[in-house]
């Protein structure tokens, strides 16, 4: 078998980026993160306020800047209630239908996890999502020993290799990744990320791969045992592409709570500070910065703060989705095995 191995396996070496970036991409707490941009942003406007552009005091005074700042906010946080409701809309379609509709899903559902129960040889699937998948790569796992025990005696000694290859690196992909998804609860997002540190593409295709090259040499047995491995692996494609989706509406959900959440603080302090806050407010200074500058720097803070919460939420949402675009044995990123 000519690729590389070990493989590109979870997400993060699939990825081929840095560690620190995918994390705050998509492992981060989606408050913490908000919490640390506004802490930036917040420091960022004090440290500007030292630099030679003009007191904000007499910036306030002389040219009415607080209200110039702070006016556009108001239309701003209005849109973004806007957008809530547009998320909203956009979630609730999908749930809406005819009882024609809802049963036809009911069906499908039901079909899917009868076939996958028959594949992977279980009795009756978890109805939670997470502990489905880790029975699924259980199965999995299972049928890759299949295989190996029925090459065991194969005089090709390079089929033999590549086998006993094949199923160590499956066995060491799928054990984190069962092990995570036990502990991981639907709605958070570390069921997500388990789900995508399985590599399930290259996996069919180095199935495929043993298959179709030493199809002259293995028995019927052992390419059934090929077959059934490569079956219980699509299904787990169609099987984390759904609960990705649930997933993808579920956060949706919380973005447009988060951000319901935030825009109605920022309207009052935005109000706040246009009506009550002159060159007059907040005499004196803190730490050696004037009082006024920390009064503006924490209103304009709180002004972006829906717009942050958007953009964090939206981040881990795209990215997720830039990193599981083709379903299949399609590999849209450069991998490091070589050519075949």
């Amino acid at each position: 078998m000519s690729d590389n191995s070990p493989a590109d396996e979870t997400m993060s070496e699939r990825a081929m980026e840095s560690t620190v970036k995918m994390w705050l991409l998509m492992q981060v707490n989606r408050w913490v993160l908000t919490a640390v941009v506004l802490l930036g942003s917040f420091l960022a406007f004090v440290a500007i306020s030292w630099l030679d552009f003009g007191s904000v005091r007499e910036i306030a005074r002389t040219r009415n800047g607080l209200r110039w700042l702070f006016s556009p906010f108001i239309g701003a946080i209005i849109t973004g209630t806007a957008i809530v409701v547009t998320i909203n809309q956009l979630v609730l379609a999908q749930e809406l239908g005819a009882v024609g509709d809802q049963r036809s899903r009911m069906d499908a559902a039901m079909k899917f996890r009868e076939d996958v129960e028959n594949s992977v040889d279980m009795e009756t699937s978890p109805p939670e999502p997470s502990l489905f998948l880790a029975d699924l790569l259980g199965g999995i796992e299972a049928q890759a020993a299949e295989i190996q025990n029925v090459t065991a005696d194969e005089p090709d000694g390079e089929l033999k290799r590549q086998v006993t290859e094949y199923v160590e690196d499956l066995r060491e992909n799928v054990r984190p990744v069962k092990s995570g998804l036990k502990r991981s609860q639907f709605g958070t997002f570390d069921m997500v990320w388990n789900a995508l540190n399985f590599n399930y593409s290259l996996k069919i295709h180095r199935a495929r791969q043993i298959r179709n090259e030493h199809a002259s040499v293995l028995s019927e047995e052992a390419v059934k045992a090929l077959d059934d491995l490569i079956e219980a692996l699509t299904f787990f494609a169609p099987a984390r592409e759904h609960f990705k989706t649930l997933y993808f509406r579920w956060e949706l959900i919380n973005l447009s709570r988060a951000l319901l959440y935030t825009s109605v603080p920022a309207l009052i302090v935005m109000g706040t500070m246009i009506t009550t806050v002159d060159a007059t407010a907040v005499p004196g200074q803190t730490l050696g910065v004037d009082n006024l500058v920390l009064l503006t720097s924490f209103g304009f803070t709180v002004g972006i703060a829906p717009f942050v919460v958007f953009i964090v939420y939206i981040l881990r949402i795209m990215t997720v989705a830039k990193r599981t675009l083709a379903m299949g044995p399609f590999v849209l990123r450069k991998t490091r095995r070589q050519n075949d």
